[in-house]
């Protein structure tokens, strides 16, 4: 019998794990569209302001030998072209899951008034609120900052009842990792995505002495192969600390099936890809898919279930 890749995610069932991370492929309708027609299980949108934002000047983005460095200043179109879109697409397709909606205010206030926004459409669909934006300069990321974290999140759940997940930075150290959990622990959060890009980096070319982007004298997120072990203590760290009915979401690193499968076994339930979804295209949807499948089959798992979250360690 063939292995099935569907998991369970919110009380929706999807057909396989796999997602774009926001910011890749999502920024025009013509982008969504091209991701609602690959093999990702799920996609979804750019990290939305109130009112649209052409970021950080160029060069902002460059790929490096292992992955990328970014300052993209959230350039994004604004919170009503992606509500718009994805109400249409609940409207056109009733019977496919809603694609996800990710907002990233520049403050407490703006999120307050993204997710009020949300929660009084017609979106039936899954939110990300983004409490990790490492590129904006003059901001800093608020996850790094555990009270207003958490002022945060109260302030949130006091008027949110749709289902609602968090996108959280890299975390370094294992009391970091203890104090965060305790606080998404308080709240009724569907899931948490680690991670975003491990943040101010900095890349160089050597050829023109220079640093290769131009925002922020050369700093940036790092990611891709970079990031992936980080990635992987990140998922890890936060499933054998948050209660049961937070899901995780793995993100950071992700090339092939194998990467795929690492996610999975530390714990996540679905996956992002970003810098190589940005390199190859959507068509990575479908060859980690079959990759992903070939190590099930040669491991005799029939499902994700069978292993998720199993990794072992040494006694």
């Amino acid at each position: 019998m063939k292995p099935s890749l569907e998991v369970e995610f919110c009380g929706r069932l999807y057909e396989n794990p796999l997602m774009n991370a926001s910011g890749v492929c999502c920024m025009t309708t013509d982008d969504l569209d091209s991701m609602a027609r690959s093999r990702s299980g799920a996609f979804i949108t750019k990290s939305a302001t109130s009112t649209d934002r052409a970021g950080n000047p160029e060069p902002r983005y460059v790929t490096v030998p292992l992955g990328s460095i970014n300052s993209m200043g959230l350039p994004n179109k604004g919170i009503e072209y992606y509500l718009n879109y994805v109400l249409d697409r609940q409207k056109r397709f009733p019977s496919e899951n809603p694609p996800f909606m990710s907002v990233a205010g520049m403050g407490i206030d703006e999120n307050i008034k993204l997710l009020n926004i949300i929660q009084d459409s017609e979106f039936s669909g899954i939110t990300e609120l983004n409490l990790s934006c490492p590129n904006v300069p003059g901001k800093p990321q608020v996850a790094y900052d555990f009270e207003l974290t958490d002022r945060t999140l109260k302030s949130v759940f006091q008027f949110f009842t749709k289902p609602l997940g968090v996108k959280l930075p890299p975390f370094f150290d294992f009391a970091h990792f203890d104090d965060m959990a305790s606080i998404l622990n308080k709240y009724p959060l569907a899931y948490v995505n680690c991670i975003n890009s491990v943040g101010n980096g900095l890349y160089i070319d050597v050829e023109k002495e220079s640093v290769v982007i131009k925002p922020k004298d050369g700093f940036g997120g790092i990611g891709g192969e970079y990031i992936k072990p980080t990635a992987l203590a990140n998922v890890r760290a936060f499933y054998t600390r948050l209660n049961e009915n937070i899901k995780i979401i793995g993100t950071g690193g992700i090339r092939t099936g194998q990467d795929a499968f690492e996610h999975l076994l530390c714990g996540a339930t679905m996956l992002q890809i970003g810098t190589e979804l940005q390199n190859e295209g959507t068509g990575i949807f479908e060859r980690i898919n079959t990759e992903l499948l070939q190590i099930l089959e040669q491991k005799g798992y029939q499902s994700i279930e069978d292993f998720r979250g199993k990794l072992h360690s040494i006694t």
